[in-house]
């Protein structure tokens, strides 16, 4: 075996099924309508509510802040799931709301612990725009499959307010938190093995201005990076799990029609609309055998020979990928919306706001089995695809 190469026997040494155990949200109980501020802002009737899918957009009083979300959402998980402080050995913080350039988020969350005595916490806050959340999560996830790993269960925290200037993108923005426990024997399986990540050094969205909380946006290029990113991710996802396939005796090509649902980080929804449109450009140009294929490329001939990276902005492209991907959106993406169409976008939280939202609306036996893609993406910029795999048993508890 090569010096720091895995052991053939490595995998019986991991715990079994590590992933989300329990999830909690909470956002404001204050909105502002998105018709209301199309009215406000005098623009065009469906600016808002059609041209980016929102309806509502929670905004947080000046009672609270990023601290008291976080105690909050964590708090509530924590009672909900009738689980004592002292079972919780690591707990990350995924925000990009800076109220201290010095003291952690996580260390606010420690006053929740006194009581219990349980002080030996792991984990801190890690901070890259809406990414965040993911990084401290596959931090939680591989602090389980390692050997500091205690036996203890971690809680992840992703929470933001997402608000902005006067301009385009104030209606883009929102405000919550969510906390996810995260152990082994979970009924959210991580699967491993299957991460496509890419980050690069871009400007399309940032903070430099340390009294104000309102970010610098280029938001034309912010698109842009999130939709060569998801191509990126997608790329390197479906190549690794054409090599797991290939060690265990399949032979066929990785489709979208291999996850059960798909969920993304959705700064509006009609972004995440888009992506399942992108995604399918994907398959489409990937599939060698177009001469056969019938249903979902009919008529998409004429684009046989498009390069991704020239269609960002193709109107003829998008139009005709958004029509031909709208069954695949409205099974297995749109019922993943309904924090983001009601609430806004989160920042961190955004994309496990989806994941609460597909959860909430379908049955376990529905979900029971099923492959999900998630999405995330943080400007500036960092992205990930990976895909959690739902348990078959669907038995309450």
């Amino acid at each position: 075996t090569m010096p720091g190469s895995l052991p053939m026997n490595a995998e019986s040494c991991w715990p079994k099924d590590v992933g989300i155990v329990a999830l909690e949200i909470y956002f404001p109980s204050q909105y502002v309508d998105q018709t209301e501020l199309e009215k406000y802002d005098g623009v065009n009737v469906g600016k808002y509510t059609i041209g980016l899918g929102q309806s509502k957009m929670g905004f947080c009083s000046d009672r609270e802040d990023i601290n008291s979300l976080c105690l909050t959402v964590v708090q509530k998980l924590m009672e909900r799931n009738s689980l004592s402080y002292d079972c919780i050995g690591r707990l990350e913080v995924g925000t990009e709301t800076i109220i201290d350039k010095s003291k952690s988020v996580k260390t606010v969350l420690m006053q929740l612990f006194e009581e219990s005595g349980n002080m030996d916490v792991e984990g801190i806050d890690t901070m890259n725009a809406c990414y965040g959340g993911t990084a401290a999560l596959f931090n939680a996830i591989n602090w389980i499959e390692s050997s500091s790993w205690d036996g203890r269960y971690a809680i992840v925290v992703a929470g933001d307010i997402a608000v902005y200037a006067t301009g385009n993108a104030r209606p883009t923005g929102g405000a919550g938190a969510v906390a996810l426990l995260v152990g082994p024997n979970a009924p959210l399986i991580f699967e491993r093995g299957l991460r496509g990540t890419h980050m690069q050094h871009v400007y399309d969205f940032y903070k430099p201005d340390m009294v104000s909380e309102y970010p610098v946006v280029d938001g034309k290029l912010s698109i842009q990076c999130y939709l060569s990113a998801l191509d990126r991710c997608y790329t390197l996802y479906r190549n690794k799990i054409h090599t797991q396939w290939q060690k265990e005796g399949t032979d066929r090509r990785f489709t979208l029609n291999d996850f059960g649902f798909m969920i993304f980080h959705s700064p509006y929804c009609k972004l995440v609309q888009k992506s399942v449109a992108r995604l399918l450009l994907n398959d489409f140009l990937c599939d060698q055998n177009l001469e056969k294929a019938n249903g979902v490329f009919s008529g998409l001939e004429a684009f046989r020979d498009v390069k991704l990276e020239d269609t960002y902005f193709d109107r003829d492209v998008e139009k005709a990928f958004m029509k031909a991907s709208a069954e695949l959106f409205n099974q297995k993406t749109k019922a993943s919306l309904l924090i983001s169409n009601q609430n806004g976008n989160m920042y961190t939280p955004s994309v496990y706001g989806c994941l609460a939202s597909l959860l909430f609306q379908y049955s376990p036996e529905q979900l029971a089995g099923q492959r999900i893609s998630v999405f995330s993406y943080g400007s500036g910029f960092a992205a990930t695809l990976y895909s959690i795999r739902v348990t078959q048993d669907a038995t309450p508890g």
